[in-house]
């Protein structure tokens, strides 16, 4: 794959932003990987503070909690061949009295357009937590359960996931079939995908 493809100019730029820099307590650390032979793309929040210190994006107990419910392995996760991971922000955007504020609003319309229409290989796109799910499906789902309890009708192309938070426990145990149908679902064709 030459490295004159368009997308390589485009992350080159999207790893240098500085758009909203002033808000950004930690300063700008844009975290994001594609490649043009991605076959899945996660499309999540924003990265968190242990992320933002490591340089690698899901680099914390939420990754480690979504690459379980993947079925993928590190190895597989951080190949951007395999999964590109474009999130809503890009930088980690600070804490507030709940948790991590909210991903910065300028990231996703300057970058996402010039992302994600070049990723021609893509066959699965992954929605996780509410930002990405009211950003990209509200308008088709009431509420983000509702679009998680449609995953059979979205797949093969695309699913949406709560955020993988350890918070988020309660959540999933109040929904045994997120376990017990929708992961084994996922796994199948993540596994699917990525080993074509």
């Amino acid at each position: 794959m030459t490295t004159k493809h368009p997308l390589f100019a485009v992350l080159a730029e999207a790893r240098t932003c500085t758009v909203c820099a002033s808000a950004l307590p930690l300063g700008p650390r844009p975290l994001l990987a594609a490649h043009p032979e991605s076959k899945i793309v996660i499309i999540g929040q924003a990265p968190g503070k242990s992320a933002h210190e490591s340089g690698i994006p899901w680099h914390d107990r939420s990754g480690d909690r979504l690459r379980d419910w993947l079925g993928v392995t590190s190895e597989e996760f951080y190949d951007p061949k395999k999964i590109a991971i474009v999130p809503m922000g890009f930088c980690y955007p600070g804490t507030g009295a709940t948790g991590d504020l909210p991903p910065r609003q300028e990231c996703a319309p300057l970058w996402h357009p010039q992302i994600l229409p070049i990723l021609k290989s893509l066959q699965l796109t992954i929605y996780v937590g509410a930002f990405s799910f009211n950003a990209n499906l509200g308008g088709a789902f009431r509420t983000l359960t509702e679009s998680v309890e449609s995953y059979r009708t979205m797949l093969p192309g695309r699913i949406v996931l709560p955020h993988p938070s350890p918070r988020n426990g309660m959540w999933v145990k109040q929904r045994p079939w997120f376990e017990a149908e929708l992961l084994p679902a996922l796994r199948e064709r993540v596994r699917r995908v990525i080993e074509k």
